[in-house]
């Protein structure tokens, strides 16, 4: 199955390919590396307020046209964020992702009672957002990085949620989830979006391939008897959508045998020439 981010109005992927995509954050046009646009395009037809360049050293920099804000905010729908072009070439958004918040959020607005959710990997927490503003009565979010826990409290008081129940944590996901078994706590929802590789806040090593089973059969151990959802993203190249589906139906699936697995690969909708930029896969188990 494939899934389009197609309900944004302050971003666009204006075009995309020689390596590159093009984007429009509000009224700012960045420039940045994507592997999958391996196809051509001229990119000499847009005026770019920033360009990212990768080093031969690994890492790379911003190249500004002009004197940018050091963050600005876009809405998605009644959510607002934060947009800064950080030094690892990321604005603090995966846009595509917006197809995922749509999913919890209508699960969430219809169901009948009360929904934890937990959000892993959490990042900047637009899922979080996302989920909250839907009326679910806590989202716990877990992050390695301080600083994306940062970033994520200021997101949180742009989207008028810090009245809402959410706690940040900063934490190795397998042991947070690990404790909260010992705790006994559920949760309706699970959200995760791991990366290739990483570490915790105290070194320690994830690796996708390795470790992802051995996750995903913890957060079984925390998924209440009676689940909303269960998501993951991936964007580790090469790890295609029927592996995830392989590693659902052998876990959740098999727990959870009255319930539904889809995967599928996210993508963005290109202005130009109406092509599609792949952003990954996913996988979502739901009732």
């Amino acid at each position: 199955m494939r899934t389009l981010a197609t309900n944004w109005i302050d971003y666009e992927c204006l075009d995309a390919g020689n390596g590159q995509k093009v984007e429009r954050w509000k009224d700012i046009i960045l420039k940045r590396p994507d592997p999958q646009a391996v196809w051509t395009f001229d990119d000499k037809q847009y005026k770019y307020d920033a360009i990212y360049h990768r080093s031969n050293k690994g890492g790379g920099s911003w190249q500004f046209n002009k004197k940018l804000p050091e963050f600005w905010t876009i809405n998605y729908k009644d959510l607002t964020f934060k947009v800064s072009p950080t030094n690892f070439k990321h604005t603090g958004i995966f846009p595509e992702q917006a197809v995922n918040w749509d999913f919890m959020m209508d699960k969430i607005q219809n169901c009948d009672h009360e929904v934890k959710v937990l959000n892993l990997f959490a990042y900047t927490g637009c899922a979080t957002m996302a989920c909250s503003k839907a009326g679910a009565s806590e989202v716990v979010h877990v992050d390695a990085s301080k600083g994306m826990i940062e970033w994520a409290k200021q997101n949180m008081q742009l989207s008028h949620l810090e009245n809402n129940k959410i706690r940040f944590i900063v934490d190795d996901v397998l042991k947070f989830v690990q404790r909260e078994k010992r705790r006994g706590h559920k949760y309706h929802g699970i959200v995760m979006d791991p990366p290739s590789y990483g570490r915790g806040p105290n070194n320690e090593l994830w690796k996708l391939e390795d470790q992802l089973y051995e996750l995903i059969n913890s957060c079984l151990d925390i998924l209440d008897d009676d689940p909303l959802f269960f998501i993951i993203n991936c964007y580790t190249t090469g790890f295609s959508n029927i592996v995830l589906e392989n590693i659902l139906k052998q876990t959740i699936l098999k727990k959870y045998n009255f319930g539904k697995i889809e995967t599928g690969e996210i993508g963005l909708p290109i202005k130009k020439d109406h092509m599609i930029l792949p952003c990954g896969i996913y996988g979502r188990f739901y009732q």
